[in-house]
């Protein structure tokens, strides 16, 4: 088995894995750099221009792992894609977003090679994607098997708990096994419950570390990170301040709206108006539509009846009054140029009545990163259009991952019992903590760090 990283960075970056397996080939995710722009943000699929690839498997739709989709294709016009049936129901709206927000950037930032594919690329690729139900066994290289003489490898979606549709793979050849944890989720949200990857066992595991420097504290309970967060809303209503919770649009927002949705039908807060973004209402109609469907929590609970949603965009953001108790639940965690969270919390910043709510990671180098180091009443660089901010608003931080915190994913080696353990989609000192944890309790567990472009062959 030869495996391939192709992140072009040593961090959380594209998504990206090439596992050739008797004879076939197949691509895992197909990403995008979030810190990077133009080509520097895709994989290195020079690095596998040469190899097979029969298929193309993504674990769920986020931009870091399904964002470059439609330039894999263009590169291997023949491979078949393939996902969840859920992930199916949502890839065409990511990808067609997708293009809107390199075409601006084109326009703002004169960035020549935007967008890196077309709304007519997608909508030509989108009839030969394939959604597949969790727990079912597909031959990926049969397409091939004729011309090849070979048994094709088999691969099944695991539930991974992280996002509606996210899943691991598990790849199965004559001789070896392999599960890619993709981004997983191993303890219960508000509305989905934890990964169901049940007694997987493979002999090689690609596992993510994302949360590999952030220890777990002992009296930590996401209840009470929840009770946290209604406090510190009703403190900001009560003082006659706004509420701005940045949010991603597919997953995390959804999860937002499901805790305050609860929160109001409890009485904790009061019920009232929830502005959104568009791309966020979306999803969740997506989520209301296929709760059935899904492994989640509360399944009676539609967002879009139980809450009184408003979509807000940036025009109406600039022109909205913020001296009346607002609850924003907007696209963009991390802030990001030119969005509407990135305009309210401008306007928001400098004002001690609001509250500015993250609950979610935000990149240092993002403006959503350097508020939340910024000390309060510290003047900080927002960005270099806006310059400098004062932080006098009460910005705080409530963990509500969606993924699976570090001692979990620890229980998951010993369940899996890989031989050879391969560590991906952190940052180096994410890794290298978890490198030093499973040669400490498994020392017979090969453990490997590829680095950008690197094959390796286990």
């Amino acid at each position: 088995m030869k495996l391939s990283d192709l992140n072009p960075g040593p961090g959380i970056g594209a998504s990206s894995w090439h596992v050739e397996m008797d004879g076939h080939g197949l691509l895992m995710d197909a990403g995008t750099h979030p810190k990077l722009e133009g080509s520097p943000a895709l994989p290195l699929y020079d690095k596998i221009r040469e190899r097979p690839v029969d298929a193309i498997a993504f674990t769920h739709c986020h931009h870091d792992h399904v964002g470059s989709l439609p330039v894999a294709l263009r590169m291997f016009p023949r491979a078949h894609v393939m996902m969840t049936e859920l992930s199916y129901f949502i890839i065409e709206r990511v990808l067609h977003n997708s293009v809107n927000v390199m075409k601006r950037q084109a326009d703002e930032k004169g960035i020549a090679e935007y967008p890196l594919y077309t709304h007519r690329e997608v909508d030509e690729l989108a009839p030969g994607f394939q959604g597949y139900r969790y727990n079912r066994e597909i031959e990926w290289g049969a397409f091939e098997k004729a011309t090849r003489g070979q048994p094709s490898p088999t691969l099944e979606f695991h539930d991974a708990g992280h996002a509606l549709g996210s899943a691991g793979i598990m790849v199965r050849g004559k001789k070896e096994t392999l599960f890619y944890t993709g981004d997983v989720c191993l303890h219960d949200q508000t509305i989905l419950k934890a990964a169901r990857f049940g007694d997987v066992q493979a002999d090689v595991m690609i596992m993510e570390t994302t949360r590999g420097t952030r220890k777990t504290p002992a009296d930590y309970s996401r209840d009470g990170e929840i009770g946290k967060l209604a406090s510190a809303i009703e403190a900001t209503f009560e003082r006659g301040g706004s509420v701005l919770i940045p949010t991603f649009a597919l997953g995390r927002t959804q999860e937002m709206l499901a805790i305050l949705a609860l929160l109001m039908k409890e009485g904790r807060l009061k019920k009232q108006t929830v502005f959104i973004g568009g791309l966020g209402r979306v999803f969740t109609e997506i989520y209301d539509l296929q709760s059935h469907r899904a492994n989640r929590q509360h399944t009676n609970l539609h967002l879009n009846e139980a809450l009184d949603l408003q979509v807000l965009d940036r025009d109406h953001a600039a022109k909205i009054k913020l001296n009346r108790g607002r609850l924003f639940v907007m696209t963009a965690g991390m802030l990001t140029e030119n969005t509407t969270a990135y305009d309210l919390a401008k306007r928001m910043v400098e004002d001690p009545k609001h509250g500015l709510f993250f609950v979610g990671y935000a990149d240092p180098a993002t403006p959503g990163g350097r508020l939340k180091a910024a000390g309060v009443g510290e003047t900080f660089h927002y960005s270099d259009s806006v310059g400098g901010l004062a932080k006098r608003c009460d910005v705080r931080d409530f963990d509500l991952t969606a993924h699976a915190n570090r001692e979990a994913l620890l229980e998951l080696v010993g369940q899996v019992e890989p031989r050879t353990l391969i560590l991906g989609h952190g940052d180096p000192e994410a890794r290298a903590w978890f490198g030093e944890q499973v040669r400490g309790r498994w020392p017979k567990i090969k453990t490997l760090q590829p680095k950008p472009g690197e094959t390796v062959e286990v």
